[in-house]
């Protein structure tokens, strides 16, 4: 008897929950860490769940960026007249900017609205909510990555070879991802609160797609607005991306590349911290 009492003292010893003020705030990016597999179990419900009773599937992923690229070259590429990038044949060159810009669209689409699609997870326990918005950017680069063996299909049709600049392709894409996580982050938050932007989100996108260098080269934009063009960080990534991929076809504007890389570090520092001011009042307000 004496035995068992010391055991379950040992027991209660070992299991003694410590609430020491301001610890979660302090161990907040560790925690991103620790709760890893609630990342990992999110990000694959989230693509087990978003073709499922579908007529055609996981070919929506085919068909949505093959379709917006030949309207784009047929408007822009033959009723327009817009020239390519050097050599290259207009078609990749527009598929080669439909890359980014679709990562783009879907992650920062999913994230915007992931955690009113959470609700339920968020009012019951404590994880970092971060956790929920950037598990949906897997989502968007699965996606991303049926896009790119289309673009390797397509390369072989044309017969056209990347250059070196390809090797650096890996960072665009953490570049374009990122582009998306900032605003993502910041529009949740506010999603929270002000449920109107479900409704602004794919209005932004869809006008978003029309201003940024997709149907057409950022080439075309006269000299003295290019750097000013800039100001929007899909251009640096599309001209990234292009350049990766295009090679010497499509070189690279660096001044205005530098300002959309500052850009997209602003709207990044600005997306986890209104997220991190806020999101103390998630469990209340969903």
């Amino acid at each position: 008897m004496e035995h068992m009492t010391d055991r379950s003292s040992t027991y209660l010893q070992e299991t003694i929950l410590i609430i020491e003020p301001g610890r979660t705030e302090k161990n907040y990016w560790a925690d991103l860490w620790r709760y890893r597999e609630l990342f990992l179990i999110l990000a694959w419900r989230d693509i087990a769940v978003r073709y499922k009773q579908t007529v055609i599937g996981i070919l929506w992923a085919i068909l949505r960026p093959l379709l917006t690229m030949v309207v784009f070259t047929v408007i822009f590429g033959r009723i327009a007249g817009l020239p390519s990038d050097g050599g290259a044949p207009y078609a990749l060159m527009v598929f080669a900017a439909m890359l980014p810009w679709s990562l783009f669209s879907n992650a920062l689409s999913e994230s915007s609205n992931s955690l009113i699609g959470n609700a339920n997870l968020i009012g019951k326990i404590y994880f970092p909510r971060m956790i929920v918005p950037a598990a949906t950017l897997v989502t968007a680069f699965i996606d991303f990555l049926i896009s790119l063996a289309i673009l390797l299909v397509m390369m072989v049709w044309y017969q056209f070879a990347p250059g070196w600049q390809i090797v650096l392709l890996p960072a665009f894409i953490i570049l374009a991802l990122s582009a998306s996580l900032g605003p993502g982050l910041w529009i949740t938050a506010l999603n929270v609160k002000y449920r109107d932007f479900r409704y602004v989100i794919p209005f932004v996108v869809q006008f978003g797609l029309y201003i940024s260098p997709v149907g057409f080269s950022s080439g075309v934009i006269p000299e003295k607005w290019r750097f000013l063009y800039s100001l929007n960080p899909l251009v640096g990534v599309i001209d990234g991306f292009r350049w990766c991929i295009l090679g010497g076809n499509s070189p690279l504007y660096l001044p205005g590349f530098l300002l959309s890389l500052a850009v997209i570090v602003f709207f990044l520092w600005l997306g986890v911290s209104r997220f991190r001011k806020t999101e103390k009042t998630f469990a209340d307000l969903i």
